[in-house]
């Protein structure tokens, strides 16, 4: 079935564990898999983080991790884990027990009847070991269900630098950029200015789709545009990413590679064809990240640096009755996504450029933001390490969310097997590669920004110097004329 963990080859007894399975070589430090290697062959699809995998099956090891993911408010059942490993032992050793048995009986059948001696008890004895053998088979089976599910919805651990705190109130700003405009008029918010350039329908979306959608049209939509076409543009030429173009529907495979899968079900949009699943991508670190499953890397070849422009698409589950009003949360909306894929050794030197680049098209607008890094109880669950931007929006006279760059260390490629060949030649093995990702930035709150930050008493909007040219050289989004027969109060969206 697709997404599931484990594939089994023929019989699970009758083979070797999959020898090239980095997840198989490190539960088997754990313990969760039998170091003789007798009677499984399993290909793993999902694992935890390495801190967790690394530490061994003893309490000690285990009550220490979960010191670390507490502070990710994640409680680690260790008991639970040591049950899993005291029931796989009893079940493994009684499954060797019948095998070498059902092997020497078998064995025995062509010496006695080179003997003309009567087998057909023999043969009744091999025959119930068989069945024997089947009854253990599922039961191991049972036991890598359960870890299957226990290993898929444990967190990455935090990173040692990241502060120790249970939400969002306990985040830490860096530093502050650029300082929010004084307006000598009263600020609207960008659905009223939207509405006043007749650019943005909350009421024609709802009509086609249902509440947290929205139509643009006209200079709005062009501006909408050219934020995307000037994202890409900064990204590739000015920060050396690569332009990629991939699909926005995935397989549970995918989305169970970068971890949203299966915890974050709820958040997705589901299709199917032909009884297979597929999943429309929430974010296009989704598809980009995922381009490097399954793969060994020369180490030349890092890091790896891509962009990518798609729309995202998002249940919003769990934010009924939050930001109904307008763009800041919708069903669907874009984004430009920054993914990198690098040597372990340079990651967290690799999260400070991203989030710089990030950064880059917030200072090239000219828009106030604010940099926030995320504690560890805001820390989203593949996260090691994240910079949060926010932006300054007048008419809430705050900063809100823009951009999110994290470093996932191996994380997400101990789930894809996305690894490189170390160029050092006493290397053991090949090693993991790490993974960042992060906005750059989300196109609708950029546009919401501009809305608000760039909007004049008149109700017009000023289009920022270095978008100009993608706006045939204009330097204002002129408000519409007003009539009777247009005239009416700006959409107000239902709450989903």
């Amino acid at each position: 079935a697709a997404g599931t963990a484990f594939a089994f080859h023929t019989s699970i007894f009758s083979n070797h564990l999959n020898s090239v399975s980095p997840f198989a070589t490190k539960l088997q430090r754990m313990g969760m898999l039998g170091r003789k290697r007798h009677f499984s062959k399993l290909v793993l699809k999902g694992s935890i983080s390495s801190m967790f995998q690394s530490k061994g099956r003893t309490p000690e090891a285990l009550k220490e991790t979960a010191a670390l993911l507490a502070r990710k408010k994640f409680d680690l059942d260790i008991d639970a884990i040591l049950a899993i490993e005291a029931e796989r032992k009893v079940v493994q050793s009684k499954a060797n027990e019948l095998l070498h048995e059902r092997n020497t009986k078998s064995k025995s059948i062509g010496m006695l009847k080179s003997k003309g001696e009567d087998v057909s008890s023999i043969l009744e004895e091999v025959e119930g070991l068989k069945s024997q053998v089947q009854e253990y088979e599922a039961k191991m089976k049972d036991i890598e269900v359960k870890l299957e599910h226990m290993l898929l919805n444990i967190p990455n651990a935090p990173h040692e630098s990241s502060p120790v705190g249970s939400d969002e109130t306990e985040n830490v700003e860096i530093y502050k950029w650029g300082e929010p405009k004084t307006f000598d008029f009263p600020v609207k918010d960008h659905v009223d200015v939207g509405a006043g350039l007749k650019g943005m329908d909350f009421a024609a979306a709802t009509k086609i789709s249902g509440a947290r959608f929205v139509t643009l049209q006209g200079q709005v939509a062009q501006l909408h545009r050219a934020l995307a076409q000037f994202m890409l543009d900064t990204h590739v030429e000015k920060h050396g990413y690569s332009e990629v173009y991939v699909p926005y529907i995935v397989n549970e495979e995918t989305l169970i590679g970068t971890g949203q899968l299966p915890k974050f079900a709820d958040d997705l949009f589901m299709t199917g064809h032909q009884d297979r699943k597929f999943y429309l991508i929430p974010t296009a670190e989704v598809p980009v990240t995922n381009l490097i499953r399954d793969t060994v890397l020369a180490q030349d070849e890092l890091p790896i640096k891509y962009t990518a422009h798609t729309p995202c698409f998002r249940s919003e589950a769990g934010s009924y009755g939050r930001d109904t009003r307008g763009l800041i949360r919708q069903h669907q909306f874009e984004k430009v996504e920054l993914v990198q894929i690098v040597h372990p050794d340079s990651s967290y030197q690799a999260l400070e450029e991203l989030t710089g680049h990030a950064e880059a098209i917030l200072k090239a607008l000219e828009l106030p933001y604010r940099k926030m890094e995320l504690c560890t109880g805001d820390l989203g669950f593949g996260a090691a390490k994240t910079y949060d931007l926010e932006v300054w929006l007048p008419a809430q006279n705050t900063y809100r969310e823009i951009s999110s760059c994290s470093n996932c260390e191996d994380f997400q490629a101990q789930r894809m097997k996305a690894r490189f060949k170390s160029s050092d030649k006493n290397a053991k093995g090949n090693e993991l590669v790490h993974t960042l990702n992060g906005s750059g930035l989300a196109i609708g709150r950029t546009l919401v920004a501009i809305l608000e930050n760039y909007q004049r008493e008149d109700g017009s909007v000023e289009i920022p110097k270095v978008l100009r040219s993608y706006m045939g050289g204009k330097e204002v989004i002129e408000a519409a004329p007003s009539s009777s027969s247009s005239s009416k109060k700006p959409a107000v969206q239902a709450a989903s």
